[in-house]
């Protein structure tokens, strides 16, 4: 039986769950921790698979928080090229905090409408990863700030430096270095 094409779908777990078909693109992984660069853009044209493999990134690397979605989204590289390729790539697998951000939404005809959607694409953002700040390692008054962010009910200036904070509170939760994506 012939596998049904994932048109449309740019989730690369609901692509590997519902048996989509797929091409297999998870060199792109090493190409990335073989390239070390801090900062990768990746720059395509349109409707060439951008989002799909910012997903599939995140996927490969992020530390949920969570052990049994962590072994699942693990599960979700199985039989897929990556993990042939040896213990220095798969020790990355669910080995970070992961920031995913789409700026499509941001498409806005107003500045007021496209910081609204920002504000609630960072929030949204915040409160996935509301289990650290179960850490000890975050001062009281940053957890604050985050639930003020989180809540959307935080300053201009608190979303303008949003990003950067989280990433200081995801490090100093998690003593890992950060993988931030950010589509379009």
């Amino acid at each position: 039986m012939k596998k049904p094409l994932p048109i449309g779908v740019d989730n690369f777990e609901k692509i590997i769950k519902d048996g989509y078909c797929y091409i297999d693109k998870t060199m792109f992984i090493k190409e990335l921790l073989d390239l070390k660069g801090e900062v990768n853009l990746f720059t395509r044209p349109r409707r060439f698979g951008k989002t799909l493999n910012l997903s599939m990134f995140r996927y490969f690397f992020e530390a949920t928080g969570d052990a049994k979605k962590n072994v699942e989204n693990k599960s979700l590289f199985c039989g897929l090229k990556i993990m042939e390729q040896g213990k220095e790539y798969t020790e990355h697998m669910g080995n970070y905090p992961v920031i995913n951000l789409t700026l499509k939404s941001a498409k806005q005809p107003t500045f007021e409408s496209a910081y609204g959607k920002m504000r609630n694409a960072i929030a949204d953002e915040f409160q996935r990863h509301q289990y650290i700040l179960t850490s000890e390692k975050i001062s009281r008054e940053d957890k604050k700030l985050y639930e003020k962010i989180a809540d959307r009910k935080a300053e201009y200036d608190d979303y303008s430096g949003a990003l950067v904070f989280l990433c200081k509170c995801l490090y100093l939760a998690t003593d890992k270095k950060t993988v931030v994506l950010i589509d379009e």
